[in-house]
């Protein structure tokens, strides 16, 4: 029992923690665009610098 009264503030901690880091992220942008890395595959426009 004495383990909850270390463990219940460590988890309120880093909960808020990733919650602060995922709203510095939403407010920078990296949510903006989710669909470009998976179409840079498709993308032949470096295929020159593949075939070397």
């Amino acid at each position: 029992m004495e383990i909850m009264l270390w463990l219940l503030p460590t988890t309120g901690l880093l909960t808020g923690i990733a919650v602060m880091a995922f709203f510095w992220a939403t407010r920078r942008g990296q949510f903006d665009d989710l669909d470009r890395h998976g179409f840079d595959i498709l993308d032949d426009d470096n295929s020159e610098t593949r075939e070397r």
